[in-house]
This record gives structure tokens, C-alpha cells and sequence, in this order.
């Protein structure tokens, strides 16, 4: 089995697989590097299987003192640094079941609250919007709208970027536009973008660089507003919403949306903001039709 593959529940191989992954990360990856964009890629014992192991799983042969240093106050690093092997071996697998677990729980109320709901899924879909948003685990798109699965065509990447090379994003606004025909295409920024922070930061970020490279673009384009702002953290909250209208623009460039628009007058893009003090979104309120008449002054392809 490759140290990578799918653990399935309840299976023998299950521990063992488990073993295999923490040698296989220990050998491709420790030390663990720094990222700038989401910090130290530690093992997360943030979560409420990782709060539930910690209240529950004593060590064996540790007493109340010794576990207290190892329990859940602690910040997560030290937390991870002084579990041992079986420890986090058990903590993976309570943490991985635990999804197969809420899943059941998930399926069987829905079935109950409404019978005909799994038929309706599986019968297609036929989704309004687009959202094509960041990849912060925080927003997840059809909590934050009120939205029920069917209704939202969902693309996330690291900054809610719309790059013209970018295969997979290009794919999904022609599905959604030309086979799915959503009448909205929503991107979605939040303030506190790590990617945007990162690419305010003028060095050297290896891998990094050429995804990045799009919002020093934006920055760039933008400079004088941008620099005339002194507070830093307005001036990061305006390039996050500068980001945003700058791939709202490369969306209006692309033939799908606008022979599309040309034809039925939809899609329509917005642009949008996700504030995590307020769980709010905000409209950025761009005139689409005034956007896409500039842009079509050099990208005009309905003709």
C-alpha cells in the first residue's frame, strides 16, 4: 500500500496504514518548514476530535500532573511535540473516522427530515451561482449563504485567484457557464487573506512566487492608491478587495461569459468580501455591464 493511499474505516489495515504515513512524513518532510501563508505546518490539535482527545485519552501510566502539560491549553505545537507515536496514531484515527461518523449522522437526518432529498441530488444539478473563492478552511460557501448543496458551483484556490493559464479554473467557469448556465458568478475574498499578506511581502517565497506573482500584479496596477494609504492593515484590507475586482475583470475576459451575457444576459459578476469579525459579506458593488464595455474595448470576443 503506498504511504499515502485512502484509510478506510473499520479496516485491519487502517493502523497500519497510519504507521506508514507518519515514517512516510517523517522522512519527506520533517523538519517541518515555516509557510507564509498559513504559519508552521504542525499537525492541528485544534479541532473538536483533537479537544475531544485530549479530555478523554490520558496516557497511560501518566498521572493527573504529568497529562495536564499535555492537554489541550497548550499551544498546538507543544501539544503535538509531546504526544508520542501511539499518541498521534491514535489521534489520526479518531480524527479520520470521526468524518465517516458525522457523515452517517449527516445522512440519515437528511434522509429522515426529507426523503425525496438524496433522489433530488441524484437526479443533476442545476446551481444559480458560481462561487469561485479562497481556500481558507474558515468560509466554506453554502454556510455562509444559506445556500443547500445543488444550488452552488464551487471553485477555491489560494487567494480566489482567476489566472488565464490556470486550467482548472478556466474548465470550471465554461462548464458552469456554457452547461450549467449559472446566472450569477460570484468571487469571494476574505479580509485576512494569508496569500495577499504574503504577497506584500517583497522576497523570495520559492514555489510560491509565480501564484503570488498575480496579486503583486494587482498591487502593481494599483500602486499609487495603495501606497498613498498609511495604516497598514487598511492597506492590506484594500488590496484584498482590489484583488478581488481584478479577477472579477480576467472572469469578464474569458468568450464563455461573455457570449454568454451577449445571448441570455447572464451571467452577471460580482464581487464580494468575507469579514471574520462579523461573519458578514460585503458587496464590492462593481458595475458589471460598465466593466465588461471597457474591457471589451481590447477583449472583445462575441464578434
Amino acid at each position: 500500500m503506498h504511504p499515502l493511499s485512502p484509510l478506510r474505516p473499520g479496516s485491519s489495515a487502517s493502523l497500519s496504514s497510519l504507521r506508514s504515513v507518519l515514517k512516510h512524513a517523517s522522512r519527506q518532510y520533517a523538519p517541518l518548514r515555516a509557510s507564509p501563508i498559513t504559519g508552521f505546518q504542525q499537525p492541528s490539535i485544534s479541532s473538536p476530535a483533537a479537544r475531544l482527545y485530549c479530555s478523554s485519552n490520558k496516557p497511560p501510566n501518566s498521572s493527573a500532573a504529568s497529562f495536564q502539560s499535555n492537554d489541550c491549553s497548550l499551544p498546538s505545537t507543544q501539544r503535538t511535540h509531546t504526544m508520542d507515536h501511539q499518541e498521534v496514531i491514535k489521534y489520526l484515527q479518531q480524527s479520520h473516522d470521526r468524518i465517516f461518523e458525522n457523515n452517517k449522522k449527516w445522512a440519515e437526518q437528511k434522509q429522515k427530515s426529507d426523503p425525496e432529498y438524496f433522489a433530488r441530488l441524484a437526479s443533476g444539478q442545476t446551481p444559480e451561482y458560481l462561487w469561485i473563492g479562497c481556500s481558507d478552511s474558515r468560509i466554506p460557501a453554502e454556510q455562509i449563504t444559506g445556500l443547500e448543496p445543488g444550488e452552488t458551483f464551487v471553485h477555491r484556490n489560494i487567494a480566489n485567484l482567476v489566472v488565464n493559464t490556470d486550467l482548472n479554473v478556466m474548465s470550471v467557469i465554461n462548464y458552469a457557464v456554457r452547461h450549467l448556465s449559472v446566472k450569477h458568478i460570484v468571487v469571494c475574498g476574505h479580509y485576512g487573506c494569508g496569500g495577499v499578506k504574503a504577497a506584500m511581502t517583497p522576497k523570495d517565497l520559492g514555489l510560491l512566487n509565480p501564484w503570488l506573482r498575480n496579486i503583486r500584479d494587482v498591487y502593481r496596477l494599483h500602486e499609487d492608491e495603495l501606497d498613498a494609504i498609511t495604516d497598514e492593515n487598511k492597506r492590506y484590507d484594500r488590496l484584498v478587495e482590489l484583488n478581488v475586482l481584478e479577477q472579477c475583470r480576467n472572469i469578464i475576459k474569458t468568450a464563455a461569459v461573455q457570449q454568454s451575457f451577449a445571448k441570455n444576459e447572464f451571467p452577471v459578476v460580482h464581487g464580494w468580501v468575507f469579514n471574520f469579525h462579523d461573519g458578514l459579506l460585503k458587496d464590492l458593488e462593481i458595475d458589471f455591464e460598465e466593466m465588461l464595455h471597457k474591457i471589451q474595448k481590447i477583449y472583445n470576443l462575441t464578434e
